[in-house]
């Protein structure tokens, strides 16, 4: 069996993200939550905010397809550790994150879009571990924090 992934549907998923209230969109190429790899894209514009978080027994490869991501990376009170420009113009075109490695995306502001893969299968009470120290999807500070995200560097630290 070969599965085809159409170069629409990227323009497919950047139309769904618009239309979501997370500015995101997710396409799995997986066929169940069991599969043993699970694979998916992933549409992000500029705004949409990913909760710093880590995988505590599984890592996660990401190969940047279209715009680019800066990755950052935290300890455990979340202070940034590293900063690492992905995709368009950033000399990288995939990043991988360890098994227990705080970390969080921020979408170019032309938005990005990206193949995920990640060892399965997918069980939502143990996939991923959010940070304390970051608000919730949907929280009034949130757009402070993505302010803050975006501008961020080694050693700082979020106010509050």
């Amino acid at each position: 069996m070969l599965q085809l992934v159409p170069q629409t549907l990227l323009d497919e998923l950047a139309a769904k993200a618009a239309a979501s209230p997370r500015l995101r969109a997710h396409h799995n190429i997986h066929a169940t939550p069991e599969d043993p790899v699970q694979r998916f894209l992933v549409v992000a514009h500029g705004d949409s905010y990913f909760r710093p978080h880590r995988h505590a027994s599984r890592g996660e490869l990401a190969l940047l397809l279209r715009g680019g991501v800066d990755v950052l990376l935290f300890d455990e009170r979340g202070c940034v550790t590293a900063r690492h420009g992905v995709g368009a113009g950033a000399g990288h075109f995939a990043y991988e994150t360890a098994p227990g490695v705080w970390h969080t995306l921020v979408p170019a502001s032309t938005g990005c879009a990206f193949l995920e893969v990640k060892q399965g299968p997918y069980d939502p009470a143990t996939a991923v571990q959010f940070a304390e120290w970051a608000p919730a999807e949907g929280a009034a500070s949130v757009p402070a924090f993505r302010a803050w995200l975006r501008t961020a560097q080694p050693g700082d630290v979020p106010s509050g």
